[in-house]
């Protein structure tokens, strides 16, 4: 099987992944702006991030997006569409401070972490990752990534975790698919296409 990582992302306009869901959810670094996201939650985008979760065979997770999601998804109303996947499927947690799992069907990636990612491309369709900012950093250093399905909110916070950080190297990309939002928010769908190329204007 050829399968592919799929990075599912909410972002601000600047970039800022951080905290979507709630002010608490995620206050590293002495951020309080968390819950930026729910302003802007409709029934129509909230349809398509549905169906997005839906398609996922194995969800891949950084230890702070899993801690979140761990301590949620167990206990949201059964009739959840997204808490029924999310509790389901196969889960993959890197980390190097937990030394167990226990939500249904968790499982730690020990040893190479690109090694193992490759396995599970291999393994299922489609995996993907939600969230997980600082892990994402290594599957872009590495360019595990084959595609992007980015959720853009018109708004700015200047302060943050960036999605594309530390991780990110010269890479070249497509756009598959875009809509536009009533309030103003995008959903960008890119697809990675290899290297960049580079010209010049000079005369």
């Amino acid at each position: 099987m050829n399968g592919k990582l799929v990075v599912d992302m909410f972002m601000t306009l600047d970039g800022v992944m951080q905290g979507p869901g709630e002010p608490k959810e995620d206050t590293e670094g002495n951020f309080t702006l968390g819950g930026w996201q729910v302003p802007y939650l409709d029934e129509e985008s909230g349809k398509l991030i549905s169906e997005d979760i839906e398609r996922i065979d194995a969800l891949l997770l950084g230890r702070k997006t899993y801690e979140i999601f761990a301590a949620y998804w167990p206990k949201a109303p059964s009739d959840d569409p997204i808490a029924v996947t999310l509790n389901s499927v196969p889960k993959y947690v890197a980390s190097r401070s937990l030394k167990s799992v226990e939500w249904n069907n968790s499982n730690l990636i020990h040893g190479d972490v690109p090694n193992e990612i490759e396995r599970l491309k291999k393994e299922y369709a489609e995996v993907h990752l939600i969230g997980s900012g600082n892990f994402l950093q290594t599957l872009l250093k590495n360019e595990l990534v084959d595609e992007f399905n980015l959720w853009v909110y018109p708004i700015l916070l200047g302060t943050g975790k960036h999605i594309f950080a530390d991780g990110t190297i010269p890479t070249a990309l497509s756009l598959e698919s875009s809509r536009i939002f009533d309030n103003g928010t995008l959903l960008l769908r890119y697809a990675r296409t290899g290297k960049p190329t580079f010209g010049s204007m000079a005369l």
